[in-house]
């Protein structure tokens, strides 16, 4: 679809009837496009292929979890277009002496090109989570860096 002969007015209605289309498909359920377009993503490749955790969506609202497999494990979905992705709240600040209770088993990370086609999906366990978080002293949360370092620690599962 070439775009370019569209008036502005035009462009923008296509992306709000973007928006009511996404959601009638229940592809996503809020206006938050590319993060529920990862959890969208996420869950069905777990779910469509064997060995890996059939999950379920999670109440929307439902703090640092997105999804939950059948055996009750916990997954925090976070999508991006570069190498950091959104923060996780209610963890202990930066500077604690505090342990964070366990908010989830695993993070997914859902990485998308500037064209929102996914790229790579991520697994990384809670363990391994709390070795790389980084402070976002703006947000007053924490986010993951994407790095090598970190990626070494993840499971691949999936990989364009």
């Amino acid at each position: 679809m070439n775009l370019d002969n569209l008036k502005d007015e035009e462009v923008i209605h296509l992306y709000s009837d973007s928006i009511k289309e996404l959601k009638k498909r229940n592809i996503i359920r809020t206006k938050n496009v590319l993060g529920e377009l990862g959890e969208y993503l996420a869950i069905n490749f777990y779910n469509s292929h064997s060995g890996l955790p059939k999950l379920q969506t999670a109440p929307i609202g439902t703090q640092n979890v997105d999804a939950m497999s059948r055996n009750g494990e916990r997954y925090s979905i976070k999508s991006c277009t570069t190498n950091t992705t959104g923060v996780f709240y209610g963890l202990q600040p930066k500077g604690s002496n505090i342990p964070d209770k366990q908010a989830f088993e695993y993070v997914i990370i859902c990485q998308f090109d500037d064209d929102c086609e996914l790229q790579r999906i991520l697994e990384l366990s809670w363990d391994k989570f709390l070795i790389h978080k980084h402070w976002h002293s703006r947000m007053t949360a924490w986010n993951l860096t994407i790095t090598k370092e970190m990626v070494a620690d993840c499971k691949v599962i999936y990989q364009k």
